[in-house]
Formats: C-alpha cells, structure tokens, sequence
C-alpha cells in the first residue's frame, strides 16, 4: 500500500501561497468551474510523493522507540493501493510543491505529541 502523507505546516503553507492567487471571473462562463461568474478551484495540496505504508509504520516505530503491533487484513471496500496528490494546478498557481519528508514531519509530530499529552 502506497500513501500521500503531508506534513501540516506544508498544506498550511500551501493556502496561504495561494491567497495571493485567487481564481478570477470568467464573464464567457467556459465549462472549465474555476473560471465561472463566481469563481473557485480546487487544490490538490498533497505532498505528491507516494510512502509505502511499511515505510511510515518503520518511521515511526524508529521514531517513538517501540514496535508496532500489526495485523495485516485483506484490503477493505472502497480501499485503494495507492494515493497521490496531483498538485500540477498548485505548482502552476502558486509556483509551491509541499517539500517535508517523511522522517522529518513524522519527527515534528511525535514530538509535539509527546509535549501535549505528556
């Protein structure tokens, strides 16, 4: 199994680049929805850069100094092998593509999760 995971302080970062870089009106009304009268779009803000799921768990067990327990189960419905976020319209609007690694993200949340719950 294959996984997206982002670091918070990149997805934050992300938004905000991206305030700078509103959708604008399209008085044409083109099928594209991010430039309709009422303009939005939609971002993917991923790190773009698939983990095996092996790989997160061994992270962490490194991280917090004690090993998982695991129990493997057959894939559930509606799962899928592998995620990844397109961030194409990201990189073009706001010129950002989320750069926390693994390590260094899961790092920051063991250790925030150490301080808060003592």
């Amino acid at each position: 199994m294959l996984r997206d995971f982002t670091y918070i302080d990149d997805i934050v970062e992300g938004i905000v680049k991206l305030l700078d870089h509103p959708p604008k009106p399209d008085s044409n009304r083109n099928l594209d929805p991010s430039t309709s009268h009422a303009p939005y779009k939609i971002y993917n803000i991923g790190n773009n850069s698939p983990v095996k799921l092996m790989d997160f768990i061994n992270t962490l067990e490194q991280l917090i100094d004690k090993k998982a327990k695991i129990e493997y189960l057959p894939m559930q419905p509606g799962d899928v092998k592998e995620t990844f976020a397109d961030i194409t319209d990201l990189q073009k609007a706001a010129g950002f593509s989320p750069a926390t690694p693994l390590e260094i993200g899961l790092g920051h949340f063991v250790d925030w999760y150490k301080k808060y719950h003592k």
